[in-house]
């Protein structure tokens, strides 16, 4: 279950190395000049430090005093280099919180994920800002919502659809990388992007991470489909893709018929009318084939930096691949600081597992996934222990949002479970669909086995990891994330959340509210999914629940709950059973109300003309359209 290879001691702490070189950074929101401070280390121990043999009692203290000195402004530098911890984040894609052991699940085996919390802080209250991969990502990386920059839907698509769209996280948006990269940090994204590419040519990456604050990146420009798996069904608009093949086959029949008319004089009409009709049909099979017939070629493509390497992608060496990265990215960067943004293609679909895990779990193919991602993660744990780099860097991990209810295959589940909680993926409201994992760890820094119920956000990230390098967050537009640093070292002891509004799309689901003097918190909704079949829990028949029209409820008046009381969401108050029922409801909608104050008109990334695949976009490998290659095990494409 230890990560801790036997026989082989840690590492020396770098940061014991550069004890008299530490410029501490203030919390808050604004970077300050630090005060005097010697630390308080004997001149044999700092003479120790300087020879890189500090004691191992001051090794293992160093960064609770350099963070305390940090908080409490208290410290100044001998000179101007600051200690900044590593910054290693990890992100799963579609996980369900009751997929993990240390979440409450004893069927499936996650030993490193578990060992992280144990170590660690753990929350048991973490919120996706959106239910769906773009928006939720985009939440994470900007501290802010989606629908703030425009990467949310307002009705029909609610997530990128192809790497030749022209949608993306806008230039003008800040993400943590490029701040963290403006102080010094080498900054790394491996995995999963799913925020763009272009805008009007194909090499102007104007989405790309490169451009939005990391200095190295290696990975999927999108997200890993059914489509790249030539053996399971489109994903992809698969909807609107059986409609055009459909709309082809008519079409294609009425011309064979009309020819068949003429040529046997059944029909008064000429060749070159025929010839005509057959011009109109071919264009319009070219029109929509040359992109929907070729998905896994445009969409399943690995780049490094702004070179596809990769097109189509293997998804089965995907795994050993990204491993491959993150392990090297951490030794090439390991005398930091560094910040890796390690984002995971498991768990989604199809889940791609190699033949090492198939079979080994009770879940089938799904906790043949989860485990190997397990393992994948305890191999990176491992790569930062081995270079000695465990004191000193920052560990974070969560999914993107809920488990994938819809997602089966037969009788089989191919999506995740999300426990006690309501709904899954694509669900706003509902906890199932919002609710994810959330371990922190650090330490020395951090308390080992602390668990935290409090209301946090995955928008919370941006502000804590900009604070712990002495950066600040952008104060010319709305921040919806609060700094997790004093939650995390129980300087406070309550969230800084007292509000928080939950979107589908761009449409109000839900709101929460932290009622702080007494515990409780209130989940309003105003608009909710139905089921299919009643009562299932899920959209199933479709890929997720919709977020408006026929197939959402508005409630008036609102549902309302007591998470702290019942979780699952399984009993709404009414005014009998809730005496403040009308109170809280005002207050939520007061809230509410205020919270609208703070939106404002931006340019919809979603939009058709956004989305729609255009062939001048398209990242491509050689000449377009024969796109293709592969790269070698050195790394050679």
């Amino acid at each position: 279950m230890t990560r801790m290879k036997e026989g082989r001691a840690p590492g020396p702490d770098p940061a014991a190395e550069r004890a008299e070189a530490l410029a501490l950074a203030a919390p808050g929101r604004g970077v300050r000049r630090a005060r005097s401070c010697a630390l308080g280390q004997p001149s044999a121990m700092r003479s120790a430090a300087r020879r890189g043999r500090a004691a191992p009692a001051a090794r293992d203290s160093l960064p609770v005093l350099l963070f305390l000195c940090s908080l409490l402004k208290t410290c100044e530098p001998k000179t101007a280099n600051a200690f900044k911890p590593n910054i290693l984040l990890i992100m799963a894609d579609d996980l369900g919180i009751g997929d993990l052991g240390c979440y409450g699940n004893n069927t499936l085996r996650t030993p490193n994920i578990d060992q992280l919390a144990e170590e660690g802080v753990r929350l048991t209250q973490h919120l996706a800002a959106a239910p769906l991969c773009t928006p939720s990502r985009a939440a994470f990386l900007t501290g802010r919502h989606s629908f703030r920059s425009g990467m949310d839907a307002s009705n029909g698509y609610r997530a990128l659809q192809w790497n030749a769209g022209s949608g993306g996280l806008p230039e003008n948006e800040t993400t943590f990388a490029r701040i963290l990269q403006q102080h010094g940090y080498a900054t790394g994204l491996i995995g999963k992007w799913h925020q763009g590419v272009n805008c009007a040519s194909r090499g102007d990456h104007c989405h790309h991470p490169l451009n939005h604050g990391f200095d190295y990146f290696y990975g999927m420009p999108f997200t890993l489909t059914n489509d790249c798996d030539p053996g399971r069904p489109p994903e992809v608009d698969a909807a609107l893709r059986a409609q055009l093949w459909g709309y082809t086959q008519f079409l294609a029949l009425g011309i064979l018929t009309l020819a068949a008319g003429q040529t046997c004089g059944f029909i008064s009409v000429s060749a070159r009318a025929v010839t005509g009709m057959a011009g109109v049909g071919c264009l319009f099979f070219i029109s929509w084939y040359s992109s929907f017939g070729f998905v896994r070629r445009w969409n399943c493509i690995l780049m490094r930096n702004h070179d596809v390497t990769e097109q189509p992608m293997v998804p089965e060496k995907t795994a050993s691949l990204m491993l491959k990265e993150a392990v090297s990215y951490i030794e090439r960067h390991k005398h930091g600081p560094f910040l890796l943004f390690l984002s995971l293609l498991h768990v989604h679909i199809p889940l791609v597992t190699t033949s090492a895990f198939l079979g080994k779990s009770q879940h089938g193919l799904y906790g043949d996934n989860v485990e190997e991602m397990d393992w994948l993660i305890g191999k990176v744990l491992n790569a930062i222990e081995d270079n000695g780099l465990k004191n000193s860097t920052f560990t974070y991990f969560t999914s993107d949002h809920g488990g994938h209810l819809e997602a089966r295959d037969g009788h089989s589940q191919l999506g995740g479970w999300n426990g006690i909680y309501k709904g899954g993926k694509g669900m706003g409201g509902w906890e199932g669909g919002i609710r994810v994992p959330g371990i922190f760890h650090w330490p020395g820094v951090l308390p080992a086995g602390r668990v935290i119920g409090e209301p946090t956000s995955l928008m919370d990230v941006f502000p804590t990891v900009v604070q712990l390098v002495g950066g600040e967050v952008p104060q010319d537009r709305v921040i919806d994330g609060h700094s997790l640093v004093p939650l995390l070292q129980g300087a406070e002891a309550r969230s800084a959340h007292e509000f928080l509004f939950h979107y589908c799309g761009q449409h109000l689901h839900a709101a929460r509210w932290h009622q702080k003097d007494s515990g409780s918190v209130w989940k309003v909704h105003y608009t909710t999914p139905q089921f299919h079949p009643e009562g299932a829990g899920a959209c199933y028949g479709r890929g997720v629940c919709p977020c408006s029209g026929e197939g959402v409820t508005h409630h008036r008046p609102p549902l309302l709950f007591d998470l702290s009381r019942d979780p699952s969401e399984a009993r709404p108050l009414t005014p009998d059973s809730e005496p403040l029922y009308h109170a809280v409801i005002a207050r939520v909608g007061a809230a509410v109300s205020e919270h609208r104050q703070t939106l404002s008109p931006v340019p919809q990334q979603f939009s058709t003309s956004n989305i729609l695949w255009k062939p001048w976009l398209q990242p491509c490998c050689g000449h377009f359209p024969f796109c293709s290659c592969h790269e070698d095990g050195d790394g050679t494409p």
